[in-house]
């Protein structure tokens, strides 16, 4: 006989999520307080007074241009998700249902797999485009591709999953719909959420990368941070904080639009759902 499980109770789940929030915040709490140590002794501002100083000081030059390659690569990888990837996911879920579990096993390879042994096989990749497109940062945008896969493809394979887009998109068709229409006024839509998500990952996942850039020889965000770390702790870890918060509030406004939508959706009523069914 099959036991109905019961849902944890609210005191559970409020010190579930007590213990969740402290383990998150804590650390944030710790390089803030970092920050605001003065050289001289006790709290300021001062090191957050210095980020006005960045862009005129010759000293966090190499933190800035990383940041500015780390945007553009940023951009790139986004227009590589949403302009590439994002199509193929729609048409292979679509038109080609036994690949899926195959493309399942694809995208999962870029986190079995250690960074530092991608890096063996982008080298001699980037070896030969270094010959043909040039060396420079932009050209990294094609392995943040691979590393940012598996969680691009998770967060719109879940919404196209959710609003089993195979029936929306044959009720389309058959209303006389091409599939240029299909695609933007009716999948679209109903995948703004994954594709919200997607690309917040992507871009977190871009500004976070450090291994990769790294071993290639390229100046990202990350490899200006460590070299800002070797002469001025206290701003790599401000600019790291405030990264973070960024991040963390793009987070929330993403979950959150997704909670408004779903509470905005009209309720159905009784009436309604006899007329439907009689239908």
């Amino acid at each position: 006989m099959s036991q109905v499980s019961t849902p944890p109770s609210p005191a559970l789940r409020r010190t579930i999520l007590l213990v969740i929030s402290v383990l998150f915040l804590l650390p944030l709490a710790a390089m803030a307080e970092f920050t605001l140590r003065s050289t001289t002794g006790g709290y300021g501002f001062e090191h957050w007074a210095g980020l006005g100083e960045l862009q005129d000081s010759r000293q966090y030059r190499a933190l800035t241009r990383g940041l500015g390659n780390s945007l553009v690569l940023s951009a790139l990888s986004l227009g590589l998700v949403l302009c590439v990837f994002a199509p193929t996911i729609i048409w292979v879920h679509l038109r080609f249902a036994r690949l899926q579990r195959m493309l399942d096993l694809l995208t999962v390879l870029p986190i079995a797999i250690p960074a530092i042994a991608l890096v063996v096989g982008f080298a001699p990749i980037y070896r030969i485009l270094g010959r043909t497109l040039g060396s420079g940062e932009w050209t990294l945008f094609l392995a943040y591709g691979v590393l940012v896969l598996p969680f691009a493809y998770r967060a719109i394979a879940a919404d196209l999953h959710g609003m089993d887009a195979r029936v929306l998109s044959e009720a389309a068709r058959s209303l006389g719909a091409g599939w240029p229409a299909v695609f933007i006024k009716v999948l679209i839509p109903g995948l703004r959420r994954g594709l919200l998500s997607a690309s917040l990952l992507t871009v977190a996942i871009v500004m976070g990368e450090f291994t990769v850039s790294s071993l290639l020889s390229r100046d990202t965000f990350q490899t200006g941070l460590l070299q800002i770390s070797q002469t001025d702790p206290y701003l790599a870890v401000l600019v790291s904080l405030l990264s973070l918060l960024i991040m963390f509030v793009l987070l929330a406004l993403v979950s959150g639009m997704g909670s408004t939508r779903g509470r905005m959706a009209p309720a159905r009523t009784p009436k309604q759902k006899k007329v439907s069914h009689a239908t």
